[in-house]
């Protein structure tokens, strides 16, 4: 076995308050030098040499996962007008086929597309037409992305953005819909998010700064020069980020400006694009809102707005006239309650839908325009999560959602809002014979260190018991109000299998239980997102689900920040840990406001420049500074040479400090992937060769790999 990578130290003197820090590894985040990339591709043929005995335990796993999914598959058919849009997957292909299938009499109903559309039923006698062809779009790319896919009112064009590195930096085109081909028109260096006019001759659309934050948006007519184009609003201030959509009314274009705690919206009629925006109400620090568009009974054309003003920290609903809508208008029409965070509002021609959570599970609450009703849509399982489904008509009558849980594979619910009938109109296949009444889920609660009760997700083969012998997956996040929810995965089933017991920390810095949950996790508070995991692993070992010698933690992004900061804080709780393009650096990357997102992160963890205080607990608990002498678990950390988020150089950083310091002989590899970004590779086959060699590390680390 060849010795590890060993970067060379090159000692960089960082000062801030009276503090210095001398960080030896500050050069690997130059990608243009040589010896960067010379040190990445070394730790890459590391990494190959270290894991080759667990090849062949590698390409069962992948057979594995693959064989539990029909490779060739239909997504669950969403009408738009006289279409039903879908997309497919073919057997060996990587990437997804983005159809329609024209019904203007209304002949079909989803099953009935979902069986032709199975069935091979293609071409244009058959009525289906392909909008996208990913695999034609990707060729030999390494990396393929598709960012925006909006259709147009009229159904008769389609904006779409690709991007091949991963850098998150897309291409915008224009297909025309009814002869197949692209128009002439072509703007580069978009984001993400886009907004049509009603008449479908013009298109709003986002466009990044240096930090790749979407500071700008444009407005393009199609058929004239890109250089041309309209700016609308421009966002001076680096803390926030805008966005561009429009209602589900179609009736308006809301052009939001959005930090981590602050947000105003502005609107445009769809009917007269050039108009200058409208400001609804204006920003003010620490107050959030979101508006919808909605018909009401006895007030007609309404915004619908979402906010925590006046102290409704789990935010609260109500209504503005359109004309005049500041908050001076406001009127509530569903109160704060402080148990129940209301997350997202969504309005059709006779019904709101309420998006909620209490006591970390989502539920949907519907309000009945016509008649008053307000019920909450029952959902089969004690633990499960819900997710939004494809409602693509203002008149519809039905809801769509999608619905899994920890055992029940996803599945896409229509619901029908006047009879509440609940019909499932595709659910995840897994072939094989997956049996789930051969695994149980359930809801734990652990207590932290101050005595807060933290939830839990599990499950695990019915059979195992409870000695404290199963190996553990422990999984967790616990940062910008995400919830983590109750999610099947067909190939964490290759675990569960070979006796897993797989867990999800709802950690606080999460928004499982509400804002205050979230606000308990973040700046001067974080390191309770820390303490919460510990208390969660420590919980699943007294309670018997596993023990030290069995327990792997994962978690990626802030995810890996996680990963970096418990294993500093508990090296000896763990066996082995996966941290996927970690947020490890925190304190160098949170001083440095040139980098991709510094600056709106601020209010998220803090300002180490301007605020000692932040900076003296940042470095306390940064993964990469608090590295020292002593035993480490098993690890295998990833990164992404074009990540914008992470830097490549965080992980790497990490890693190299490790390899100097650690005084044990575990097993500690860095895979970057050359050619992509924050979320790995881009193809589904690759990306399931890259969880299959995860888990062969995983299952390796508590000694369930076969001999090599």
């Amino acid at each position: 076995m060849s010795p590890p990578p060993l970067a060379p130290r090159r000692p960089r003197a960082l000062v801030a308050h009276d503090d210095e820090r001398e960080d030896d590894w500050y050069w690997l985040a130059d990608a243009t030098d040589p010896d960067v990339l010379a040190y990445l591709q070394a730790e890459n043929a590391y990494t190959d040499e270290v894991l080759a005995p667990l090849q062949p335990f590698r390409q069962l796993l992948f057979a594995e996962i693959k064989s539990r999914i029909r490779e060739s598959d239909v997504g669950a058919p969403a009408r738009k007008g006289g279409w039903w849009y879908y997309g497919r997957t073919v057997e060996g292909q990587q990437y997804a086929i983005h159809c329609r299938r024209s019904d203007p009499d209304r002949e079909l109903d989803a099953a009935g597309v979902l069986a032709l559309a199975t069935a091979g039923t293609t071409g244009v006698d058959a009525g289906e037409e392909v909008l996208i062809d990913e695999n034609e779009m990707a060729a030999d790319s390494e990396y393929f992305a598709l960012g925006v896919f909006d259709v147009s009112p009229s159904e008769s064009c389609l904006a779409y953005a690709v991007d091949t590195t991963g850098g998150e930096r897309y291409t915008m085109r224009f297909r025309d819909l009814m002869s197949g081909d692209d128009l002439a028109d072509e703007i580069p260096d978009v984001y993400y998010s886009s907004a049509w006019s009603a008449d479908s001759t013009t298109l709003f659309y986002t466009r990044p700064d240096e930090a790749l934050r979407p500071w700008q948006i444009w407005r393009h007519r199609l058929g004239e020069p890109t250089e041309t184009d309209v700016l609308v609003l421009q966002e001076d201030d680096e803390r926030f980020f805008l966005g561009v959509g429009t209602t589900r009314s179609e009736r308006f274009i809301i052009l939001t400006s959005s930090s981590k705690v602050t947000s105003e919206e502005y609107v445009i009629d769809t009917r007269r694009p050039e108009e200058p925006p409208r400001l609804v109400e204006g920003r003010r620090q620490g107050v959030e809102y979101s508006i919808e568009h909605a018909v009401l009974p006895d007030d007609g054309d309404v915004f619908l707005v979402l906010t925590n003003d006046d102290g409704a920290e789990n935010f609260a609903l109500l209504k503005a006239p359109i004309d005049d809508p500041g908050r001076d208008k406001w009127q509530v029409v569903i109160p704060h309650r402080s148990g129940v965070r209301l997350q997202d509002v969504d309005a059709f021609a006779g019904y709101v839908t309420v998006w909620e959570r209490e006591q970390a599970l989502e539920r949907i609450r519907v309000l009945g325009l016509a008649d008053g009703r307000d019920y909450v849509i029952e959902q089969p399982e004690p633990v499960y999560s819900l997710g939004g489904g494809a409602n693509l008509e203002w008149e519809a009558t039905r809801l769509r959602f999608g619905y899994t849980s920890l055992v029940t594979p996803s599945s896409s619910i229509e619901y029908d809002l006047e009879t509440h009938e609940r019909v499932v109109i595709k659910q995840q296949e897994v072939l094989g014979g997956y049996q789930p009444e051969r695994f149980h889920t359930e809801r734990l609660w652990a207590t932290a260190p101050d005595g807060t009760a933290v939830p839990i997700s599990l499950v695990s083969r019915r059979d195992l018991p409870r000695d404290g012998s199963n190996p553990c997956l422990l999984y967790g996040y616990g940062a910008y109000e995400i919830s983590i929810d109750p999610t099947f995965s067909s190939s964490r089933l290759s675990l569960l299998e070979r006796g897993f017991v797989f867990a999800i920390a709802h950690i606080r810095g999460g928004g499982e239980m509400g804002r205050g949950w979230y606000e308990d996790g973040k700046l001067l508070s974080k390191a309770n997102t820390f303490t919460d995991f510990i208390a969660c692993a420590q919980h699943l070992i007294a309670g018997g689900y596993t023990g030290p010698d069995h327990l792997v933690i994962r978690g990626g992004s802030a995810g890996g920040l996680l990963m970096g900061a418990v294993t500093n804080m508990a090296p000896d709780l763990w066996r082995a840990v996966i941290a996927e393009v970690p947020f490890v650096d925190v304190l160098t990357t949170m001083q440095d406001p040139n980098l991709p997102l510094t600056a709106t992160e601020w209010e998220e963890w803090g300002n180490p420049i301007e605020d000692p205080e932040v900076y003296r607990y940042m470095k306390a608990y940064s993964p990469v500074d608090n590295v020292s002498p002593r035993d480490y678990p098993a690890m295998y950390v990833s990164a992404g040479l074009n990540d914008p988020r992470v830097g490549f150089w965080e992980p790497a950083k990490w890693v190299a400090k490790q390899r100097a310091l650690r005084s044990d002989s575990n097993i500690l590899v860095l895979k970057t992937e050359m050619d992509a970004g924050h979320g790995g590779p881009s193809g589904r086959y690759d990306a399931w060769e890259d969880e299959a060699q995860v888990q062969a590390f995983i299952l390796s680390s508590v000694g369930l790999a076969p001999p090599g």
